[in-house]
């Protein structure tokens, strides 16, 4: 059973991948031996970030990518391609928030939000796809949010985009179905990330209060979702929505 699990000889790009949920999860795929490309924005926080998987003994790649980029996402895939001869596995993680009221959004606003959070994971899954194709097979896994639920009465253009991800999802799992493509999503919880310190002291407890677990998530918690969707533990699961909330959906 244990080696329905195994990563090794696998290759993912996680995009986003330098901090927060996104490192924990390239974290969980690389101690299931997969190699990781982190692919995001900032080249120290990148290089960080593959010190810190280097040290576990992982074969690492980082990619200075922006999502929102066409020629960006493609360069990154093709790095990816030529560092390791193939892409197995790819996590859309990289995502962004702007907390206003939407009467005080402005279109770029808007845009930014839109094009980081639900274009950047329709470019990033086509850019893949024809790897994937020739490979026989690949895995894809969309980070939405419990936001993709329920709305927000804080980040509606946040909200918006990960309902988006949920439907896309679900759109290319019937699509890439016939090329053995697996395309699911984990929704996570209150978890710990930069994204989510902004909440004040009162906030922060309240939402603690309202989670079935009793306590904020952390980064290292969505890898083991992360890791079976990946897997061939996964070969039959496609267009899925996963919560990895402490129960907080459930309520």
């Amino acid at each position: 059973m244990a080696a329905d699990f195994d990563l090794t000889a696998k290759v993912a790009i996680v995009t986003g991948g330098n901090g927060g949920i996104g490192f924990g999860i390239a974290r969980g795929l690389a101690n299931a031996g997969a190699a990781i490309v982190i692919a995001a924005r900032d080249p120290e926080k990148n290089a960080r970030a593959v010190a810190a998987l280097q040290q576990t003994g992982a074969e690492v790649l980082s990619v200075s990518t922006d999502v929102r980029d066409e020629a960006s996402v493609q360069a990154m895939v093709s790095a990816a391609a030529r560092a390791f001869g193939h892409v197995d596995i790819l996590v859309n993680n990289a995502g962004i928030n702007i907390r206003k009221a939407p009467q005080d959004y402005t279109l770029d606003d808007w845009q930014e939000v839109l094009n980081t959070n639900l274009t950047g994971v329709f470019l990033c899954s086509r850019a893949v796809y024809p790897f994937m194709i020739n490979a026989g097979r690949g895995k894809i896994i969309n980070i939405g949010s419990m936001t993709s639920v329920f709305g927000s009465n804080v980040s509606p253009a946040y909200a918006a985009t990960k309902g988006g991800v949920v439907q896309f999802t679900k759109s290319l799992a019937i699509f890439w179905a016939k090329d053995h493509i697996q395309v699911n999503a984990i929704l996570p919880g209150w978890i710990h990330t930069d994204l989510t310190t902004a909440a004040s002291s009162e906030r922060y407890q309240f939402i603690r209060s309202r989670i079935p677990h009793g306590r904020w998530g952390e980064p290292d918690e969505l890898a083991g979702a992360a890791v079976f969707l990946a897997s061939r533990a996964s070969d039959y699961v496609t267009g899925i929505a996963l919560p990895v909330d402490g129960g907080y959906t459930s309520m």
